[in-house]
């Protein structure tokens, strides 16, 4: 396919850029290492895949690509020229030297936490930039930070909105928009999504940059949006000790499950960062001068600290919908098959027939929109958590993935096919869905 694109994209942009080679691609876009003609400068030319130009259109494209061009900061890549040619949508920027921050990940793992506090204030400082511009960038993840010069840039203002806006036949199809290991759940369901997720974002950036691993990870992107929504961060000072304790909480305080339980803004996010302790040893002047600028801007009337106290993590066994389940098959009830409401609410459905309440299906969640993906991982989520109470016998995904589907067969012929006496359904819809059933 890159090797169509760039043939496609060498005979229609002949005259304006002389192309070399493909520098890399991801789920949306190849990247082309090409020579802008007329300035006689290297630049990397991104190219949408075919299948997301059409969907997307150019004239959209171009609307939002327009505003992401008119954003001018020092930790931003900047953008030279968009358009569309032969069909495909194309956008170019300089050609930076160096590596992107997931080239670093690979080859070091962890890193210091001096160099992680650099690169988490230099992209919050280009955050707070952008979001006063009301551009909020969407899909904040190593591949879209560029480490030049011992600093950090930008990538990708403003293709995630186009996306966004213009890919819902993809999405319907499973396409995530974002990407899953950094996705704040509001995001993942969905939902609209604000200054906050980009916070989200930087957040997970920072733990994998100091833990070597992201905060959530699965088998595959159902499985990790799932644990964004249900999952406590874990403890990264279990992880690498070294790391101060304000750091750790301001990463905690930026994993929030709800955008009002976050930072409310990219400054107050740094701020908590600056609160940190400087790492023993640490005192470039480049880290330095990162955590004045910082305390300057935060004190300076731009905003405030962030100032709640961070919840201690919940277990498994105390989240509200696994104690919800949990306590109606202990304590009993006189029903054995639930479903479960938007408020996470157990409802009953049939009486168990006289299986063993400690017996437990949790059927695939049925969703009507564009969630499957989200509505699989929430099931299995479940299953798993549910498992981890000893006085339990869950029923595997792969024991109840036969009645995925299928809302024909009535709670208590599965219930006695399963062998179990609880069962319980439930329904995966976005707040948008919703609001779209009540209007109408």
């Amino acid at each position: 396919m890159a090797d169509t694109t760039l043939e496609r994209l060498q005979t229609h942009l002949a005259d304006r850029y002389a192309f070399e080679r493909e520098l890399g691609r991801g789920g949306m876009a190849t990247v082309f290492l090409a020579r802008d003609i007329k300035h006689d400068r290297k630049v990397a030319v991104k190219v949408l895949h075919p299948d997301l130009s059409a969907s997307i259109g150019g004239e959209r494209f171009e609307r939002e690509i327009r505003v992401a061009g008119r954003l001018q900061h020092p930790h931003i890549l900047g953008m030279y020229d968009s358009g569309v040619s032969d069909g495909l949508l194309y956008y170019v920027m300089p050609f930076v030297e160096g590596e992107s921050l997931r080239d670093r990940l690979d080859r070091e793992g962890q890193l210091s936490v001096e160099d992680a506090l650099q690169i988490t204030l230099e992209v919050a400082d280009a955050l707070e930039y952008a979001h006063k511009q009301q551009v909020i960038h969407r899909d904040i993840k190593p591949e879209n930070v560029l480490l030049s010069g011992g600093h950090a840039l930008v990538a990708d203002f403003g293709i995630a909105r186009a996306v966004e806006d213009g890919a819902q036949q993809l999405t319907q199809t499973g396409m995530a928009l974002g990407t899953p290991t950094y996705m704040a759940p509001e995001q993942g369901m969905g939902e609209k999504v604000g200054v906050t997720a980009d916070i989200y974002s930087l957040g997970c950036m920072l733990f994998e940059m100091l833990a070597g691993e992201p905060p959530f990870s699965g088998k595959n992107a159902s499985a990790i949006l799932a644990k964004h929504v249900m999952e406590q961060v874990p403890s990264l000072r279990i992880i690498r000790q070294s790391v101060p304790e304000e750091v750790e909480y301001a990463i905690f305080c930026s994993l929030g499950k709800s955008p009002a339980d976050r930072p409310q803004s990219a400054a107050a996010f740094a701020a908590l960062l600056v609160a940190a302790p400087m790492p023993a040893g640490a005192t470039s002047t480049r880290m330095m001068t990162m955590r004045h600028t910082t305390a300057r801007r935060t004190t300076s009337g731009m905003t405030s600290a962030f100032g709640v106290a961070a919840p201690m993590p919940v277990p498994l066994w105390k989240r509200p919908m696994v104690l919800a389940i949990a306590l109606l098959v202990l304590v009993g009830g006189g029903f054995g098959a639930y479903k479960l409401t938007a408020g996470g609410k157990p409802v009953p459905l049939a009486d168990s027939g006289g299986l063993s309440k400690k017996r437990i299906a949790v059927l695939y969640f049925q969703t009507g929109d564009s969630l499957a993906t989200l509505a699989d991982g929430l099931t299995e989520a479940l299953i798993e958590n549910l498992n981890t109470i000893p006085s339990l016998a869950v029923i595997s995904a792969g024991g109840v993935g036969q009645y995925r589907g299928n809302d024909s067969i009535p709670p208590e012929d599965i219930g006695k096919a399963l062998n179990a006496g609880t069962l319980v359904r439930g329904r995966s819809t976005s707040r948008a869905t919703r609001r779209r059933s009540r209007s109408g």
